[in-house]
Order: C-alpha cells, then structure tokens, then sequence
C-alpha cells in the first residue's frame, strides 16, 4: 500500500480489462495495455503483496493501482458485471416526480462508487416537464388522459392512469429486470399525485409478474407540505404496505435543515438517501477471506422479509490505523447511526435488522462488530439483528442500519395521526400503530 494510491485485484473473463474514469496502464495475460473507459468488470478491492498477474480457473487476475478515494466516498471506484458480481443487483423504477429524481440520485451514486449494483432504472410520470431534465430512462404515461400535464396531486388519478398503462411499462422494463435481478424497488414521493397514486398499482403488477422481492422506497411528507400531501401519503402508504414485501420509509424532516429552501433540502435528502441504499445495495458478498463475516444479497433480503416497513440508519466517524483501537469506534458509530441517523427518527423497535460495518478491513475489529450487533440488539428488542463488515479502501468506519418491521415507530404514529386529521376523520386515543394500517380510518386506494 502506498501513499498515493491503493492496489486493486481485477478479475476478468475473455473480454479485455476496463477501468472506470480513468486510464489504467496495466499488463496481463491478454497482454492488453493502456485500458480504455469500457465496460464494467467483476472487481474485487484489497491490497495485495504480489503484482504479477495469475491465472487461475481459466480466469485472470490484475493487480492495479487505483488513487486513494476520498474518505467521504467510501466506496470503491471500479464497477462489476462480468461473471461474478459481488453485490446485490437491482432494479429501480421511480414514479412521480420526487420517485424520478431519487432514482437518478440513486442512480448517480452507483456510477460514482463504482458499486454497479443498480442494473437499470426507468423513470415513469403524467407530466412530461418533470421527465425531461432526467438523466435516465424515461416513460410518459397517461397521455390519453392528461396530456402529459400531470395529475395535479390527485392520486386516485394516478393509480387510475397507472392501471391502464401497467402493461406499457412493463413492457419498457424489459431488459432492465433480467434473470439476474434480485430484488426491484418502485421509488416514490407518497404525498404527490402520480406517485402516491402509481406507485401501489406498480408494486402490485410487477409482484404479479415477476418472482423476486417487489420493495418500495418511500418518501413521506415532512410537517409542512400541506395536508394534501399528508392524507395522500396515508391512504398510498396503507395501501402499499399490504402490497410491497417491504416499503423502505424515509421522512422528509429527518434530514431538512433549518433554513434551507425547499429545492436545496430535496437535492440534499436525495444525495443522503442514495448514499445510503447505495452502500446498502453494494454490501454484498465478498470472497478470499476479504471480509471476516460475510454480508451478501440474501442478508438483506431476509432481514425485510420480517416486516411491512423499513428505515435506514447511517453514521461515521474516524478509525485508527489499529483495530483494537475501534472496538469503541464501531460502538459509538452504531449507536448514533441507530438513535439520530435514522430515515424515520424515532425508530428503535423492530422486528429485525442488519447491521454493516464498513471501513478498510485492517481497521475493523471484529469484537466491535460483535459488541455493535449485540447492541442493536437490546436495543431494538429484536432477536433477529444479522451482522457483518464490507470492506472499503477508507481512513474512517462507517455504520450502516436497517431495520424492518417498525410499525410500532412513534414517528410514523405521529404521521398517521397528521394523515387522519388532514382526511377530516378522527383519531382514535391511544390507537396501537400496527392496527392503523388494519382500520377504516384511512381510506386504501384500491
């Protein structure tokens, strides 16, 4: 390891080596030099001591050297697709146009880490204006209807024009869902008209056709968007909870800072949404004894198995080039990640979860790991917390929480009880959380 860079192990297949945002000088066995921006490659990141290329298995090995990362990205920088892929591969489908410009950030972070675990991602609203400054695909729907102007927050309108165009985009995910996807997340805003609306009918058909886990990532309203987004949020989360295997919740107050004006305070809650479920995503499974307890696709799956919804917690701090010198590290990081880093603040009780560590393997300790899982455990009360490390070339440990099966979320209570008075109905005094999403209070959408 040097100062000015790190060694990185490429595997390869028959097709040449590619880098990613960079020219590569490298020498292996297909005697390729000078490597062009191309590509992805299966990437595993790790120092090594030798740097000979070696066959192995009808494979070949590289080792390059790649610039050190910035310590914010925590992340490596080459990108994975041929033959074995290290991390969860998924597909994201944004609808509306708060869905649409999530996708892209998620999108965008995937491309800038090098992760390579989003496979493709297509946007779908009724306004064509809010479609056109996107950076991925798109798709217009609802044109018969509304003529490309939107919906103008009604989502009973929206899951009306969805439904007759669930076919049209099915068709266009086409390629983008293949064999190899694991997991499909619909990406919305639950307080707008198309995705509020859309997005439930969306979830449904893609369970209905398609044999993998159906996630939707929600954005819930924050206090003051207007009672409008409010009651639309409750009658599309009711509805989107029975449908989806998890809905995965992200509280637009959790991040807004005071002052900041509304545009400035999306972007920015975009950005550390994706940094999150990008490293969520990208936490998959990592061989040649590179991370002590594996985390991979089936971790992450199995943990939202237990649960209608999810929130995500992250933190970090500075690691010590000696692991027994982290043990607290790993602590502290967890539990501000689990008690002030949360998607949906207020959330500590959960069925399960999945705690990951993240930081250069050399700097992880595994006690710290042990003890911080331990923790989460007590301190969600669930018996369910899996736990493990994914190893990134950074001066700084990262941790990562996701916890499933949080209906019982005093934050998300407090939600409901906004959403039922800005639908004109009463709450009930000291209703139980989990029997909010049972009642008529709420009305679903279908």
């Amino acid at each position: 390891m040097s100062a000015d860079g790190l060694e990185v192990r490429v595997e390869v297949g028959e097709r040449a080596l590619h880098a990613v945002e960079s020219r590569l000088d490298c020498v292996d066995a297909l005697g390729c030099r000078g490597v062009e921006v191309g590509e992805f490659v299966g990437v595993r990141q790790r120092a090594f001591d030798r740097s000979d290329a070696v066959g192995e298995r009808g494979r070949v090995r590289h080792t390059v050297r790649w610039p050190r990362l910035p310590v914010s990205t925590l992340g490596a920088t080459l990108k994975a697709s041929d033959g074995e892929h290290p991390f969860m591969k998924a597909a994201l489908v944004g609808v509306g146009q708060a869905g649409g410009k999530l996708t892209e950030a998620l999108v965008r972070n995937d491309r800038e880490n090098g992760y390579g675990a989003v496979q493709g991602a297509l946007a779908v609203n009724t306004a064509r204006q809010d479609l056109t400054p996107l950076d991925i695909p798109t798709l217009l729907i609802g044109q018969s209807v509304v003529s490309g102007d939107g919906v103008g927050g009604e989502n009973e309108l929206g899951a009306e024009l969805m439904e007759e165009d669930t076919r049209e985009v099915v068709n266009a995910l086409d390629g983008t869902i293949t064999s190899r996807t694991e997991a499909v997340f619909v990406v919305a805003g639950l307080g707008g008209g198309t995705g509020s609306g859309g997005a439930p009918v969306l979830v449904r058909e893609l369970k209905r056709v398609y044999d993998i886990p159906v996630y939707c990532l929600g954005v819930l309203p924050g206090r003051n968007e207007g009672a409008l987004y409010q009651a639309n949020a409750g009658r599309s989360l009711k509805t989107v909870v029975r449908e989806a295997d998890n809905t995965l919740l992200v509280d637009n107050d959790a991040w807004h800072a005071s002052g900041e004006s509304v545009t400035d305070a999306y972007a920015a809650i975009n950005d550390t949404v994706a940094h999150r479920i990008g490293l969520l995503l990208a936490a998959g499974e990592v061989t040649d004894g590179v991370a002590e307890s594996v985390v991979d696709s089936s971790e992450i799956i199995n943990t939202l198995r237990n649960g209608s919804m999810a929130a995500i917690g992250y933190a970090n701090a500075d690691a010590s080039p000696d692991p027994e010198e982290n043990i607290n590290v790993v602590t502290s990081t967890a539990r501000k990640s689990l008690l002030t880093g949360m998607s949906v603040p207020e959330t500590t009780d959960a069925d399960a979860a999945l705690v990951i560590v993240a930081g250069h393997p050399d700097r992880i300790p595994r006690k710290g790991v042990e003890r911080a899982r331990r923790w989460i455990e007590d301190e969600t009360g669930s018996t369910q917390v899996r736990g493990g490390d994914y190893p990134l070339e950074s001066d700084q440990i990262a941790v990562l929480v996701l916890l499933s099966g949080i209906t019982r979320s005093p934050r998300i209570e407090s939600f409901l009880d906004r959403a039922r008075e800005a639908a004109n109905t009463d709450p009930d005094p000291e209703p139980d959380p989990a029997e909010a999403f049972q009642n008529d209070d709420l009305d679903g959408l279908f």
